[in-house]
């Protein structure tokens, strides 16, 4: 397994997966990672690999560590979005604007491409980004 970029990847879930979902995916991965099943010269890389899919079980599967980690992960899918987007050229702006953006503040249209990656990742389900946020 390559180095997933989140704990549904590790398990190879979607987010919006059940806690039985979570639950079959965890047991398979375990089936197939645990370091008593594989060969004696596999066991070091199985066990690295098990304990990744370990730790994404026992947070995925506890519905406070899930929303709490589910919250982090939409901050940093927004804080992405904020990185790739383009630098403003400070020679076309006001004194106020430029200390703005020296501050880090963005633009509003900037605040709504922050929500939208939320929006889309809780399928719209507007309860789901009010807590997360």
């Amino acid at each position: 397994m390559a180095s997933p970029a989140s704990f549904y990847d590790v398990l190879g879930i979607s987010m919006g997966a059940s806690c039985q979902e979570i639950k079959s995916a965890y047991r398979k991965l375990a089936r197939t990672y645990h370091p008593d099943v594989v060969a004696v010269n596999h066991k070091a890389k199985s066990a690295n690999e098990f304990m990744k899919i370990h730790s994404a079980y026992s947070t995925l599967s506890d519905p406070d560590k899930r929303a709490q980690y589910d919250r982090q992960l939409c901050r940093y899918r927004i804080s992405l979005e904020y990185s790739s987007l383009p630098s403003q050229n400070m020679d076309s702006m006001s004194g106020y604007h430029q200390r703005r953006a020296q501050a880090g503040h963005k633009w509003e249209t900037d605040q709504l491409k922050a929500v939208l990656p939320c929006f889309e990742i809780f399928q719209g389900t507007w309860e789901l980004i009010h807590h997360s946020v």
